[in-house]
């Protein structure tokens, strides 16, 4: 296993710690030629109290099962996070390698296509088969990270 995918990996796994989200941690780094670009964990924008700070989760409150109605939360997810912050400072995200926790749902899928990242390195899956869908039919690579 080529040590920078470990490496990048780590680092996701320990910005997942910083994620404000009661439910799931999930850290993304975003990388291109062995350079880190940004990164971001799922949490509540600025300004937004947080799950943490509120004491619940509304997804848990409302039983909304995983992988579905992703607007129906707090937080942005962690691959979300790490693609406006690109935005935000003027970084560049074409020809990058996202790496994650988890797989992105489809939501993140449409982010990682329009801005440009060839590819994704997860370590967990995620209940969302469009994702995996719509990456394929646009060229964006999805690998499990246990699969490299």
């Amino acid at each position: 296993m080529d040590k920078w995918n470990k490496r990048f990996m780590e680092l996701t796994e320990h910005i997942a710690t910083w994620s404000s989200c009661l439910r799931r941690k999930v850290g993304a780094v975003i990388v291109k030629d062995k350079r880190i670009m940004t990164t971001g964990y799922n949490g509540a924008p600025a300004g937004v109290k947080t799950c943490v700070e509120r004491g619940e989760c509304m997804r848990n409150v409302k039983q909304i099962p995983s992988g579905t109605h992703a607007e129906i939360c707090y937080a942005a997810h962690a691959e979300q996070n790490a693609i406006i912050q690109a935005a935000k400072e003027g970084v560049s995200l074409n020809g990058c390698v996202l790496y994650c926790t988890h797989q992105p749902c489809v939501v993140c899928a449409k982010m990682i296509i329009n801005a440009g990242i060839k590819e994704v390195i997860y370590k967990e899956g995620y209940p969302d088969e469009f994702s995996r869908q719509i990456c394929a039919e646009a060229g964006v690579k999805l690998t499990k990270y246990e699969d490299l």
